[in-house]
């Protein structure tokens, strides 16, 4: 390497101890000996040399200036250099890499980073439970060194004082202390300082950073970590932008000004040296076989090994001959179709033979050549659902091949149908298979020939290429270029008659097909082909038989040089010395410098030369591009240079030489091809040729290239009819060119450079990376050797319109969970510092579970597609998309106040109307007596049980279905006397005194309320706790009783004794509870006289009730507001004593109490009451009771609504067999405190419809604590809607998303980008009075402003009774007044947000109907980013983006956004969700997600009234309540 700072090179070592130290540094890499043997064996070898090399380092250590404790140590015994290349098991490593990553790494200073948390069911090790992990400050603004990395390269790594990050812990235990000098190997070579010399350099985070945290604090520590992390905001705050034509614009990178700029003069086109003439080139390659074949039958062609590298079979020029001349007659002649030959000249044919039958596919391809036949080689599919296999179908298929040949063997062990066929493939073509082994074919007859003319620009065969998006296309290679390709290599690699060549690779395709198939018949070559399977047993088989065969030319990869060396140990009696070419097929990648410079430095004293290693470049596109000469071929001398990566990001070339840590370290892959012109074009638009300083893209003419993409005519012509033009616009040729795919220059010696290819280019912002160079650097990072085998996949995602860089690795099975957090911090560092470019995702997955490329590679584009559809599977995650995503909109920024007197003007001067509505005039009525005599309910009941003593008012069912308690007007009055009675009695309670009724949803419930009425107690009704979880069912109760100050509980003997229970005593103090009554079997007594209030404004009950946001609230109904909501409700509803109305909603509060209690009392109707808990066990009974009793209105609840659906939605039919017709709903209203959910309800009347459900029945309601029925929609069909009072069908509108966030409302057509659904909620109650108003200034807003919703109604609660745990805040809800305009109303406040549109429509009274669309909770919706969030929005979009998403809830916390999901599926999928829910967010939301956390299904609270308990799930997520299965950290 070119500044490999070995101190050791500088003392000429003897090549025997050379070795030895060799050995030593790979029995250490490879865990032999401990790092204790390691060093006593060394400092034996280098005893006597020691000496000489103290004087050599200082120098080193001053140029390299590295920071950390190692320069404070001196010991001279202990020195060592850094470890020679082939000390790691994978195929990226380079010395200066490693080094420059540990010195990257080194200068981070200590960096704490969150450790997600994972179930202990999914951990493997329990060491993680008591670790706080540390924590990455990506803020730091106060650290000088870690702004942003564009900065770091200038600044001079000077700090001694630091530890290397991770080495702290390595640190502090001396037990460690060993492996510490192996993991810190700077570019200095020195170890680590031992323990207690670095003990005094430990600063402050550095010493405390790992005290072990208890494990039941472990979120809160952790979430409190990663707070102080994000605290800081990344940027400078920005300027407003928001304006009001709602572009959102997406921040553009300005290029940076100081960024390198390439200087160079214009490059020329380079020429080769031309093909020699004269030479007796045979006319073509079939001529050639024909001529070995008869002349020379007895010559080698081909041997072919088993996996124990014994030759199995060798294949001589006479057989390949005779056996070709018989497949060609056979596939000519022998097969047909309806009498017609299957195949005519020109057909493409498929060669499916697996890797290890060399000999088999030569007479295949062969056979095909000699029958004019185009042969397709392909991979053997070896399951129906192959990586990219579907790709190799669509390519068979747009080839037109029909047929398949293949070996028996491989036949045999091919998938088949139950016919016994071959399966077929998913997306193949259907297929015929041929077997061509010898007893299946024809022996022609003698005066037979072949009909093969080399015909010149036929197309000779077709090679296939996967694409960097995994589609895969076929390159043609015509029957000149064929030749020509040929004939450039025979000159190129001076190969002659009878050469052996061992060949490792892949013969299908690339170099391994025109290596060692087609030039190798050509020469009359003896190729010794090793298998796959041989190398994956014995890496070391291919220098065994160059030295058995006495082989001259070797053809490999970078890899197979890598495992050899790691196999060599022990074989002393190799040698290489027949060598005269060492081909490395993929010397264009930047890292197989690393794997010749090792190769050499161990076998150079097993004879190989140096000059024999040949690294070449090549594509599928172009062929061979360029490859190195040996010095007796005439090549010049090799050549590296090392160059600034950050130069090379903006594809400029800079020889490195201040910034020793990130650089890339290149070797040239040698001269053009013989016959071939190569020039450097620019990568993107029109291609000019570039500057002798700038990396483009090689281009190539010559007759040796591909000549197009078979069927692909519009980028066969970018690609293979390039035409590069000089700076002027003049063509530089009047050929074109073919471009390679590969990114280079030309250097020095015209030799050919490449420092990437096209496929693995990402772009983010404006600097260009290439996959490779992030592998290489994510393996230079190995303390652990923590990736398995070097299996590591960089590639590209596009969110939010730029390239986003994801590294897959696969970690080694016996990591732990700390170890790859430490590796996952480190990669991310060393990336930060060397590339300047931030990784969106690092995920870590099992080892072997990554898709394999048919030959043990990692299949690139097809990892990528299961990262995207979230079937990666990985077990470790880590997600930084604070740090990559630079290119969000800007913050909004508020404005200073815009006073509501300027809003009005602005407003009006806009012609937009004040956002106002009301319903119907209560004055104008007709039932105005009939209300002034139904004051008080309980006067109305008597009256009641006076005039129409039998008149049923209550049927409750039970889950079968049947009647299991009625009670007509007058039963209602005598058991509420009897209740009533029993409490000035036995509970001594006066008038009012409150009382809590605990009861099951029943009658008894509603005889406990009037009974409370009937003696002037104020009732509280009161949901039961759940027997089956009391411990957190009964606080609730309890906190309810406690905070009404009831004087007495009544409820059931059941219940009784579930109160007082030994479990109840383990939740609540039962001490504490005040008289318990049961109202089960009570005397049967009248009272005396039946309290009358004295005025309607006396409290008649308390509603209580836990908001979504979690606080619980009670409010104060008077008894004037009751009968006033009564009356509201009666005349929407159009409720009389004839009609039957079904309620499935608990009666507990709001809306579902006054139906369920109070609606039928005073409006006569009779009610047939279903508790929603009895669809748990029969999710057909709400549905059933509507269709059983004709009930034209019935209410439900979204909960209720959602059972139905999910649990009837197969069962449409046999409800209909069961005489379940629902023709005769009219109104089917959804009782809520929410946005309208459009999918459910849309799904529930598209279900239905088929059991009679009327398209428009369903509508929705809204209510909330200050006013519990705002809006209410009948819908009235056919004649019934000219009479009277029909409301119009409620409409639907789209709104624009982001102006939403801006409190705008914007209406847009349905389906355009970004547009949401809302529906309006109902139509307003008569009485009623809504406004939009500010939610600051308290000003009235216009129809286009989002805003609070005020109401003003005779049925308003009178106030909060209290708010436990929010006093203060809701002071001025009931009692607020506009801050301009109208200041005489008093208005409550709702707390919600939403709008009102005065629609087309008209309703019974000729008005314009004014729709009040309910947008979401204002205590619930985020500030983020300095707009307004609702959180369903963003749960909408989350539970989109996987199936295994079972439902979502968000919330912040400080300014995190904190996504939960439930996971309805295998554990091990959880963390598939990770990025796909970090996607979607910022894609559409353009929020950035701080954590994402993985429950099991059911974890989310959900509220009676089916809504998402946000708060309380944040409380418990705070609290590490919520047994996540997985909860990661996204930096």
């Amino acid at each position: 390497m070119a500044d490999r700072g070995c101190a050791l090179e500088a003392v000429p070592l003897p090549a025997e101890v050379r070795e030895s130290l060799a050995e030593l540094e790979l029995e250490l890499s490879e865990g032999d000996i401990t790092q204790k043997g390691y060093e006593k064996k060394r400092a034996k070898l280098l005893a006597r040399y020691i000496p000489l090399i103290q004087g050599v380092d200082p120098s080193l250590q001053a140029e390299n200036r590295i920071p950390g404790p190692s320069q404070t140590t001196a010991a001279a015994p202990k020195q060592q250099k850094p470890r020679p290349t082939n000390s790691r098991d994978e195929r990226f490593r380079s010395d200066v890499h490693t080094e420059a990553v540990q010195a990257a790494l080194a200068k981070y200073k200590e960096r704490k980073m969150p450790m997600p948390s994972k179930r202990r069911s999914v951990l493997v090790h329990s060491s993680v439970e008591t670790y706080t992990p540390p924590d990455t400050s990506s803020a730091s603004e106060d650290e000088g060194s870690l702004r942003r990395p564009g900065r770091l390269t200038s600044t001079p790594l000077q700090s001694h004082s630091n530890v290397e990050p991770w080495l702290d812990r390595v640190i502090q235990g001396s037990s460690t202390s060993s492996s510490a000098s192996s993991t810190s190997s700077h570019p200095g070579g020195r170890p680590a300082a031992a323990p207690s010399a670095t003990a005094a350099t430990l600063t402050g985070p550095v010493a405390h950073a790992h005290i072990g945290v208890p494990v039941n604090s472990r979120v809160s520590s952790k979430i409190q970590q990663l707070l102080n992390t994000l605290k800081r905001p990344k940027r400078p705050p920005l300027k407003e932008f928001f304006v009001d034509d709602f572009e959102e614009l997406l921040e553009v990178q300005q290029p940076d000004p100081n960024q390198p700029k390439p200087e160079g003069s214009q490059t020329a086109v380079l020429k080769g040296e031309p093909l020699a003439v004269g030479t007796t080139w045979p006319p073509s390659l079939l001529a050639a076989l024909q001529r070995w074949g008869t002349t020379q039958p007895k010559a080698p062609c081909l041997t072919a090994l088993d996996t124990a590298g014994k030759a199995i079979y060798t294949l001589t020029y006479g057989k390949l001959w005779s056996r070709s001349l018989k497949l060609a007659y056979t596939l000519l002649n022998k097969l047909t179709s309806k009498n017609e030959p299957l195949l005519k000249p020109g057909d493409r044919v498929a060669l499916v033979f697996p890797n290890s039958d060399p000999v088999m596919f030569m007479v295949g391809f062969y056979g095909c050549l000699l029958a004019e036949l185009v042969p397709v080689p392909i991979e053997v599919p070896l399951t129906r659902k192959d990586a990219g296999s579907q790709q190799v179908g669509f390519l068979l298929g747009s080839c037109g091949v029909a047929l398949a040949l293949t070996t028996d063997a491989c036949q045999k062990g091919l998938p088949k149908a139950q016919t016994g066929e071959v399966a077929a493939f998913k997306g193949w073509p259907p297929l015929a298979w041929l077997v061509i082994d010898g007893k299946h074919l024809t022996k022609p007859p003698k005066d037979w020939h072949p009909p093969a003319r080399d015909a010149g620009a036929g197309t000779a065969y077709i090679e296939y290429k996967t694409s960097k998006e995994g589609s895969t296309v076929g390159v043609t290679v015509s029957h000149a270029s064929l030749l020509a390709q040929c004939r450039a290599l025979t000159q190129a690699c001076g190969y002659s008659e009878a050469e052996t060549l061992t060949n490792v690779l892949d013969f299908k395709r690339d170099a391994g097909l025109w290596h060692g198939v087609l030039t190798s018949v050509m020469n009359r070559m003896h190729v010794v082909s090793i298998p796959y399977a041989l190398m994956k047993v014995n890496p070391l088989s291919w220098i065994q038989k160059v030295c058995s065969y006495k082989a001259r030319a070797a053809l490999v990869k970078s890899r197979d040089m890598h495992w050899s060396l790691l196999a060599q140990r022990g074989q002393r009696d190799v040698s290489l010395s027949s060598l005269r070419m060492l081909i490395v097929a993929d010397g264009a990648n930047p890292w197989s410098i690393s794997s010749c410079d090792a190769f050499l430095n161990v076998f150079q004293s097993r004879g190989l030369r140096p000059e024999v290693i040949c690294p070449c470049a090549s594509s599928p596109e172009a062929l061979t591009v360029a490859i190195r000469r040996p010095p007796d071929l005439g090549g010049p001398p090799p050549r590296k240079a090392v160059l600034s990566m950050s130069g090379l990001s903006f594809g400029v070339i800079r020889v490195d030489t201040e910034e020793k840590l990130s650089v890339l370290t290149v070797q040239d892959v040698g001269q053009v091809l013989p016959g071939a012109d190569v020039c450097v074009v620019k990568v993107e638009g029109t291609p000019y040729l570039c500057k002798t300083d700038e990396v483009g893209e090689i281009c190539v003419n010559s007759s040796a290239t591909g000549t197009a993409y078979y069927g692909l005519l519009g980028i066969t012509k970018s690609v293979f009819e390039t035409v590069p033009v000089t700076a002027g616009g003049a063509p530089v040729s009047d050929r074109p060119f073919t471009r390679t795919g590969l990114l280079g220059f030309i250097g020095p010696d015209n030799l050919v450079f490449v420092v990437g290819k096209l496929d693995g280019l990402m772009v983010v912002g404006v600097r260009r990376h290439n996959a490779d160079d992030i592998v290489a650097t994510a393996l230079a990072v190995e303390p652990m050797k923590f990736v398995y085998r070097g299996r590591i996949a960089v590639f590209s995602v596009t969110v939010l319109h730029d390239d986003r860089i994801v590294l897959v690795a696969e970690q080694r099975p016996d990591a732990s969970e700390e170890d790859s957090f430490q590796w996952m911090s480190r990669v991310l560092q060393a990336i930060d510092s060397i590339h300047q470019v931030g990784v969106y995702c690092l995920a870590l997955v099992p080892a072997n579970t990554l898709p394999k490329a048919p030959l043990g590679g990692i299949h690139i584009s097809e990892t990528k597609q299961r990262f995207l559809e979230g079937m990666l599977h990985p077990c470790n995650v880590l997600m930084c998309p604070h740090t990559c995503v630079t290119n969000l909109p800007k913050p909004r920024q508020k404005q200073p106040e815009v006073g509501p007197a300027s809003m009005i003007v602005g407003n009006l001067v806009a012609g937009k109307r004040i956002a106002q509505a009301s319903g119907r005039e209560l004055a104008h009525l007709e039932d105005s007596d009939q209300a002034r005599k139904f004051l008080f309910l309980p006067d109305v009941l008597q009256w009641r049980a006076h005039t129409t003593p039998d008149h049923p008012l209550f049927l409750l069912l039970n889950a079968k279905g049947t009647v299991t308690s009625t009670a007509t007007c007058v039963q209602l009055h005598k058991r509420a006397e009897r209740v009533a009675a029993a409490l000035m009695e036995k509970a001594r309670l006066s008038v009012g005194d409150h009382v809590a009724l605990v009861y099951p949803p029943g009658v008894d419930l509603i005889a406990a309320f009037y009974g409370c009425l009937y003696c002037g107690c104020v009732p509280v009704t009161v949901r039961p706790p759940h027997p089956q979880n009391l411990a957190t069912t009964l606080p609730t109760v309890k906190m309810i009783v406690e905070v009404s100050k009831s004087a007495c509980v009544l409820t059931t003997q059941a219940i009784m004794r579930l109160l007082k229970s030994k479990d109840a005593a383990a939740a609540v103090d039962v001490r504490t509870w005040p008289t318990i009554l049961d109202t089960d079997d009570i005397p049967k007594k009248k009272v005396a006289s039946i309290f009358r209030p004295p005025s309607p404004d006396l409290l008649a009950y308390l509603d209580f009730s836990v908001s979504t946001t979690g606080i619980l609230a009670g409010v104060k109904m008077s008894h004037a507001a009751t009968s006033a909501l009564c009356r509201s409700i009666k005349l929407q509803c159009e409720l009389y004593p004839s009609r039957q109305i079904a309620i499935c909603l608990d009666p507990y509060c709001g809306l579902g109490f006054a139906l369920w209690c109070l609606c039928s009392v005073y409006s006569g109707h009779q009610s047939v009451l279903v508790p929603p808990l009895e669809l748990e066990s029969n999710v057909s009974l709400w549905l059933s009771a509507v269709s059983q009793y004709k009930a034209r209105v019935t209410f439900c609840s979204y909960s209720v609504m959602e059972m139905c659906t999910k649990g009837l939605g197969a069962q449409t039919g046999v409800l209909r067999t069961k005489g379940v017709n629902l023709s005769c709903v009219r109104t089917c209203m959804v009782v809520a405190e929410e946005r309208p959910r459009i999918a459910l309800t849309q799904s529930f009347s598209k279900l239905f419809k088929d059991l009679g459900l009327p398209a428009r029945a369903v509508s929705t309601t809204f209510g909330c604590r200050v006013n519990v029925a705002i809006c209410l929609q009948p819908n009235r069909l056919g004649k019934l809607a000219e009479q009277g009072t029909a409301g119009p069908d409620p409409t639907t509108v789209y709104v624009d998303m982001r102006a939403l966030r801006h409190d705008r409302v914007r209406l847009v057509e349905r389906g355009s980008p970004h547009s949401l659904p809302l529906t309006e909620s109902g139509k307003i109650l008569p009485g009623v009075k809504v406004i939009i108003a500010h939610t600051e200034t308290k000003g009235p807003l216009g129809d286009s402003h989002l805003g609070e919703i005020w109401v003003s109604s005779p049925h308003n609660a009178t106030g909060y009774y209290t708010v436990y745990g929010e006093e203060a805040l809701h002071a001025d809800h009931f009692s607020a007044r506009l801050s301009f305009g109208d200041t005489q109303t008093i208005w409550a406040r709702t707390g919600y947000l939403g709008f009102l549109r005065r629609t087309e429509l008209t309703d019974a009274s000729g008005e314009r109907h004014d729709a009040l669309y309910v947008v979401g909770s204002l205590d619930e919706t985020l500030e983020l980013r300095g707009m307004r969030y609702h959180p369903i929005d963003i749960e909408t979009s989350v539970v989109r983006a996987h199936r295994s998403i079972a439902e979502c809830a968000v919330f912040t916390w400080t300014n995190l956004l904190v996504v939960v999901v439930e996971l309805d599926g295998l554990e091990q999928d959880a963390l598939d969700l990770v990025a796909l829910v970090t996607n979607v967010v910022l894609e559409e939301h353009h929020l950035v997600v701080g954590v994402v956390v993985i429950v099991d299904p059911g974890v989310i609270p959900i509220n009676s009234r089916g809504e998402k308990q946000r708060m309380h799930l944040r409380d418990g997520f705070l609290a590490d309540q919520l047994d996540p299965i997985y909860v990661a950290y996204n930096m």
